[in-house]
């Protein structure tokens, strides 16, 4: 590695792109490229990095330095970075912060997993309702806060309860000795610590808020998720149901640092879960062994029903996960979905069964395209109807509705649109049998 070449090179980048940069190397490497940079600089690309790649590159580094680099996060970061961290490690790293710090990052941690209140960051600063503008203004003087960090102010009363917020703009902009009370907003919007962190981030964004602040069970002010934060819940949840959208678990770490045996490791269990369910068809494949040697051309068509069943009982799934995760609908609209998606399968079946019936009846005899555009048309409806459902039910039940979509419904829809084919078949072909 050519360090000098490199080190004229980290001069014409921003710190967002050594940060991407150092994402697409090994561990090592990115050590050798982090020392090149000089201290002010290599803890803002560190602040850019990813938690998984901030861990990798903090075993690389010197104890000493590794703990400046930890100290000098955000509050809320620190946190997931330690919890990321093997527990020894974070336990060393938590004690050696100061006090303050300490405290505060211990509070975060001790908030759930996935909760809003482990993303939020502790604003300390909160500005009394009976405030003027200038005592607003003059509490904020001095103090060492970053700019999102005070987009938005509390507004709280003597016990800290929220009774609204402030932009700093409003702030900024107001005449003189304006009362508080005249420009905060009351109808403010707010989450619980406790609440997913998902809904606090949709909130954000549906709501266009720079950022949402955090109270407690007694609507005492905590902090405030701000926007960039909410990006990267929302960022998180949609990688986590791309991989389940595809059959896989999603992966702790970025795709380029995770070892080949995690990514398998993440993509097998859910490929055995689906060998599994995929026996219900080889069952019922041999359940209709004597129809299938009787009229053995309905052997033929067999890839065509269980592929446009999959592939539309995977458009219902994908559509009905995608709107319960932009609250567009709640489990309780389950009767309302099925009625739309069963009309949709309806619609989509009859159009594709007039299509394939003259092709289907001119090859080989009326009574066959018979079959085929009858099953095409009850087995759209019918993996409308289970794409549609079986996402709802997993919310209901709380479980991840990108779990039972695309791989999951295809599966399932395979089976039982044979079935359907087969019973048809029986039916119309009764002669033949």
């Amino acid at each position: 590695m050519d360090l000098t070449a490199l080190h004229a090179g980290l001069g014409e980048l921003n710190t967002v792109e050594i940060a991407d940069e150092m994402s697409r190397l090994d561990t090592t490497d990115q050590a050798v490229l982090f020392r090149l940079l000089d201290k002010d600089r290599a803890s803002q690309v560190f602040e850019y990095l990813d938690v998984a790649h901030q861990a990798e590159l903090l075993d690389e580094l010197r104890e000493g330095r590794s703990a400046e680099l930890v100290l000098e996060l955000p509050d809320d970061d620190r946190a997931r970075l330690l919890d990321e961290m093997p527990a020894k490690v974070a336990a060393r790293m938590l004690a050696g912060l100061p006090e303050d710090r300490r405290k505060m990052t211990s509070t975060l941690l001790g908030y759930p997993d996935q909760s809003a209140g482990r993303y939020m960051t502790p604003v300390p600063t909160v500005i009394s309702s009976d405030s003027t503008r200038e005592a607003a203004l003059q509490k904020l003087r001095g103090r060492e806060l970053r700019n999102r960090d005070i987009a938005v102010l509390a507004v709280t009363d003597h016990t800290r309860r929220l009774v609204g917020v402030v932009d700093l703009s409003t702030l900024v902009t107001s005449p003189a000795d304006t009362p508080l009370e005249e420009m905060m907003n009351e109808e403010t919007h707010a989450v619980n610590a406790t609440d997913d962190r998902e809904a606090a981030a949709r909130l954000v964004q549906e709501a266009d808020l720079l950022a949402l602040p955090v109270v407690d069970d007694e609507n005492r002010f905590l902090g405030m998720i701000t926007v960039d934060d909410a990006m990267e819940i929302l960022e998180d949840e949609a990688t986590e149901d791309a991989y389940r959208a595809g059959g896989s678990e999603p992966l702790e770490q970025p795709y380029l640092t995770a070892t080949v045996f995690d990514i398998a490791r993440k993509r097998g269990t859910w490929l055995l879960v689906l060998i599994i369910t995929a026996v219900l068809t080889i069952n019922v494949m041999s359940y209709f062994e004597d129809t299938l040697a009787k009229v053995v051309v309905l052997a033929t068509f067999v890839p065509m029903i269980t592929g446009t069943g999959g592939n539309a009982g995977s458009q219902a799934a994908s559509s009905v996960v995608r709107a319960l995760a932009i609250d567009e609908v709640k489990p309780r609209d389950i009767a309302k979905v099925l009625w739309r998606e069963a009309r949709v399968g309806l619609m989509l079946g009859v159009f594709l069964g007039v299509l394939i019936f003259p092709f289907i009846a001119l090859i080989y005899e009326p009574r066959i395209g018979a079959v085929m555009s009858l099953t095409i048309a009850c087995i759209c409806t019918w993996a409308c109807l289970v794409g549609g459902m079986l996402p709802l039910a997993a919310k209901k039940l709380g479980v991840d509705p990108a779990v039972f979509s695309t791989p999951m419904v295809s599966t399932l829809v395979d089976a039982t649109g044979l079935i359907i084919y087969f019973s048809i078949a029986q039916v119309i072909l009764a002669s033949m049998l």
